[in-house]
């Protein structure tokens, strides 16, 4: 039965229970991640009834360019979007890295949960086990969907060519796998975690090779990066921009006083000993850094990296 934008059902006990509607991408990962997210739900809230409500994306339908070329915001979200402005689900499910920028008007982020690990991983080809980006022959490919890895592993691996690969995790493995187009592949290391992959996991990337993705990037053809460090109350942000074959770069640390203190619940972030005021000069950090980038010429590196992507 349904009232206003809410749908209820009756349990087998009779008892009438809230239904909340999971809207989520189709793809394996996706489920997986949104599976987590309900269980969650259910243990605080043991009364109502989830119900999970999958959906293609565009990004999920065009497979044959890479995801920089296609020129559409929202790639992986603008369909659950308009689900939800329908109130055909009650919430959505996203990786924060696929959410645009800027949220549509009468959107919000209702919660993140603790982060996985950020880092990217290599994925060898069967016959390179036992090797690392490093001891790779000359010439070697290595695919990658992603502007930030490619810009900053072309500057740190001159020896490698670097090509765009698509498709979910499952396809990008199988391209690996079942041709040699491809010497490894560079993907996220929470991806293959959580689908039981680690085993296939054969280097994660440190910082100094490769710094990760922003929670919410400036779209899939801006080459920006991050890696934040705490240590001794103090809390560390390195950002960085780079051009598109990784030869101009502009980088940066600034870093904040953290003091632990209280459990404070906000918006969307519960914080374990954290205060508001904390929290509050954690986001000024990011601000301040992006900032200080900016004025070092930032925006004409970015805006030529666009410039160049948007003519490929």
């Amino acid at each position: 039965m349904e009232e206003g934008p809410y749908k209820y059902i009756r349990d087998g006990a009779g008892k009438v229970c809230r239904v909340i509607r999971i809207g989520t991408r189709k793809s394996q990962l996706a489920r997986i991640q949104t599976d987590s997210v309900a269980d969650k739900l259910k243990e605080l809230y043991p009364d109502i009834h989830l119900e999970i409500v999958g959906m293609s994306t565009t990004g999920d339908k065009i497979l044959d360019t890479a995801l920089s070329k296609i020129g559409e915001k929202s790639l992986f979200t603008k369909e659950l979007e308009n689900a939800l402005e329908r109130n055909e689900v009650d919430l959505v499910v996203h990786s924060l890295k696929d959410l645009p920028t800027t949220l549509p008007p009468g959107f919000t982020i209702g919660a993140v949960l603790k982060r996985e690990s950020p880092h990217d991983a290599v994925v060898l080809h069967p016959k390179n086990v036992g090797k690392t980006l490093d001891t790779l022959p000359e010439n070697s490919v290595i695919g990658t969907s992603s502007l930030r890895r490619a810009a900053q592993l072309k500057k740190r691996f001159p020896h490698l060519e670097f090509k765009d690969i698509r498709g979910n995790l499952n396809t990008r493995l199988k391209k690996l796998d079942e041709k040699e187009d491809f010497a490894a592949i560079i993907l996220a290391a929470a991806g293959l975690r959580r689908m039981g992959w680690e085993n296939r996991i054969s280097q994660i990337l440190e910082p100094e090779d490769c710094m990760y993705a922003v929670g919410q990037e400036g779209g899939c053809s801006v080459p920006v990066a991050v890696h934040t460090e705490v240590k001794d109350s103090q809390l560390y942000l390195t950002g960085a921009v780079y051009s598109l074959d990784g030869s101009e770069s502009l980088k940066d640390t600034m870093q904040t006083s953290i003091t632990v203190d209280e459990r404070v619940q906000r918006v969307g972030v519960t914080a374990n000993k954290m205060s508001g005021e904390v929290q509050d000069r954690a986001e000024r950090l990011g601000v301040d850094l992006a900032n200080l980038l900016l004025s070092k010429g930032a925006k004409e590196i970015l805006t030529v990296a666009r410039q160049l992507n948007d003519a490929r």
